[in-house]
């Protein structure tokens, strides 16, 4: 059996991780854990891209997260590879195209803001909590075209599956995960009876697609769906109280952002590089393979770690610093690379920078209040970020 180079479970502090993925980049750059009957983590930023970007050798269809999370069935687009996939990406891409994402900016504003509003106002409290985990069910539920109430109802629901996740309380998977399935079917046979615009509505579009005159199978829209409600419930929840804790640390970026708000999207590219949020999408080989030194075999699971390759040091010169305008921040791979880059990349770096945008423009100051507490596999960052605002 390989060497045991890491444990994915031992106790985190903010930055303990990237210490940690920092020091194996350097003297084991495929890493090897015996948790979860045993995984392989790809933490160098070309091993990274070169197994994201071969399907053919490193397969998405057995397992797409470590630790392996789904047992109720494939959700299109990340459980499938091309060319299987490819039509539920063709029928999602239009959705997230630019004049699509700027029709969406003023309804953003208007989400972000009703939102920090009383939080700002009461002078404290925890960011994630009472802001983070309301954010993307309120956005979903406008992007869906659904009542504020059943965008709620997708948020507690998600985060009754995270929980489970991070406790790696498998039973409760299975059934949290379920219960998501149900609000993903409840979604469809709303838009069967009342369907909408395809142009304007997701669910409407994905049941008007058809492929060789045949519509996609149900079970896959029901999984596109399933796999849209918690991609985009989870990351930006960790993401976002990570990337306000780091402004809190930095009064002297705050001031600069807030005297320069032009600069915020150059602010919000860093951070998804220096704070990105996933660690375990998975690969799995599907032949022997040499990879960093390291002979992989065939059926063994990869953790693509893109929250490593984005701190790679060979890429990014000061790799754990906040560098505004650094001249290759495009290749960051926060969102991804390859055919399973994020879709909805360009509605959450929308949410991004207006969550940052509006934070600052109604505070003068920004906080930390508290020790933040950390998440485990399969994401990086914040389950809470205590902080105080004036």
């Amino acid at each position: 059996m390989p060497d045991v180079d890491f444990d994915p479970l031992a106790p985190e502090t903010f930055e303990s991780f990237h210490a940690e993925f920092s020091r194996l980049r350097e003297r084991c750059p495929v890493a090897h854990s015996d948790a979860w009957n045993g995984f392989w983590a790809v933490l160098r930023y070309d091993d990274v891209v070169a197994v994201a970007a071969n399907p053919e050798l490193y397969t998405t269809t057995v397992q797409n997260v470590v630790p392996k999370i789904a047992f109720t069935g494939r959700r299109p687009p990340l459980h499938l590879d091309p060319p299987e996939h490819t039509p539920y990406r063709r029928a999602l891409n239009p959705y997230f195209r630019p004049e699509k994402i700027a029709a969406f900016d003023p309804v953003m504003h208007d989400i972000v803001g009703g939102l920090l509003k009383p939080l700002v106002a009461a002078g404290r409290g925890d960011i994630c909590a009472e802001f983070t985990h309301r954010l993307p069910g309120y956005v979903f539920a406008h992007f869906f075209n659904l009542t504020p109430e059943l965008g709620m109802q997708i948020r507690d629901a998600t985060r009754e599956f995270v929980a489970a996740v991070q406790k790696f309380d498998m039973d409760a998977v299975k059934v949290t995960s379920l219960a998501l399935y149900d609000i993903a079917r409840e979604i469809i046979e709303m838009r069967k009876a009342e369907p909408r615009d395809p142009e304007d509505d997701p669910v409407t579009g994905l049941l008007a697609v058809r492929v060789d005159g045949e519509p996609l199978p149900e079970e896959m829209v029901l999984g596109t769906i399933r796999q849209f409600i918690v991609v985009g419930m989870v990351a930006p929840c960790v993401f976002i109280g990570s990337m306000v804790l780091h402004l809190a640390q930095h009064p002297e970026l705050q001031q600069q952002l807030r005297d320069e708000p032009a600069l915020i999207p150059a602010a919000v590219d860093e951070y998804l590089r220096l704070l990105t949020p996933y660690r375990g999408f998975a690969r799995t080989a599907t032949q022997d393979v040499e990879l960093g030194g390291r002979l992989i075999r065939k059926d063994e699971p990869l953790a693509v770690v893109y929250a490593s390759a984005n701190r790679d040091e060979a890429v990014f010169p000061n790799p754990h610093e906040f560098v505004l305008d650094r001249p290759n921040i495009g290749k960051h791979v926060a969102y991804g690379v390859g055919p399973h880059r994020c879709a909805g990349a360009p509605l959450a770096t929308l949410m991004l920078r207006v969550t940052l945008a509006e934070l600052l423009a109604r505070t003068t100051s920004i906080e930390q209040d508290g020790e933040p507490t950390m998440t485990g596999w399969p994401e990086w960052g914040t389950l809470s970020a205590p902080l105080r605002f004036s």
